[in-house]
């Protein structure tokens, strides 16, 4: 089996793909340039990003199957071990087929990038639903997260669209990059920070809240315990809709 190995980026994968074609290549594994050492008994190729080449990977499924990039993306990010084989795998298929393969269940490699768009596709919507912005002196509003899976690029059209008039940074402390919105330029750019800042961040402390922030947690708090009725709390329901593991940046925790 040939290994390739890529930059570890979206457009780097579909390049890789793009040459399996080229190459005629049958047999073929794509991992992560950071994982290659895994490969103990393949002398990996690697593969540099070519963004065109990747277009016009996107180009030829979109014909078959509109929406089809856009798809695979999303499953792109879900950093699950394996999933380049999986879109490899569908690649093929689809670029061999007018119909939309993405709906064959009875394939059991679509079904998985089917549960990894869906499982994807939750963690968006939690991360809607659950990020907390905090209010800092310079009047930067800052939301911490900590997602299983890497769906911070995708959170840039929902919270823009919901808070154009405000400065904001969605940071994710697991990865150690953030998404900050200009609220002059209507505009989100991925950002990283130093070590230090990084190491601040994990945790907003009062010191570095504005002042009125602090009172508006109050606030938040209070009517949290106001509206509680301990008889009629359901925990193992509650923590169905709200998992333990996104209570760390929750306020009302």
């Amino acid at each position: 089996m040939q290994t390739y190995t890529y930059d570890t980026t979206f457009p780097g994968l579909l390049t890789a793909i793009f040459q399996s074609f080229a190459r005629k290549a049958g047999d073929v594994d794509i991992v992560p340039e950071d994982q290659h050492q895994q490969q103990l008994f393949a002398e990996p190729v690697l593969i540099q990003t070519d963004e065109a080449q990747a277009k016009r990977v996107v180009v030829g499924l979109e014909k078959r199957s509109p929406g089809a990039g856009k798809w695979l993306r999303k499953i792109f990010l879900s950093e699950q071990a394996g999933t380049e084989r999986l879109i490899l795998h569908y690649v093929r298929r689809q670029m061999a087929s007018r119909l939309d393969v993405q709906k064959d269940a009875a394939d059991e490699k679509i079904r998985a990038l089917q549960r990894l768009h869906q499982q994807m596709g939750r963690e968006v919507h939690r991360m809607h639903a659950f990020v907390r912005f905090q209010e800092t002196p310079d009047g930067l509003f800052v939301g911490l997260i900590n997602p299983d899976f890497n769906c911070l690029p995708l959170l840039g059209e929902h919270f823009g669209a919901r808070y154009p008039a405000m400065d904001w940074l969605i940071y994710d402390t697991t990865r150690q990059y953030g998404l900050h919105w200009d609220k002059e330029i209507k505009k989100a750019e991925f950002i990283t920070l130093t070590t230090t800042s990084n190491g601040r961040l994990k945790q907003l402390s009062a010191e570095m809240l504005a002042s009125q922030e602090t009172g508006y947690q109050d606030l938040w708090k209070a009517y949290f315990r106001a509206v509680d009725i301990p008889e009629r709390r359901n925990m193992p329901l509650h923590l169905q809709h709200v998992p333990r593991r996104y209570w760390q940046y929750l306020i009302e925790k």
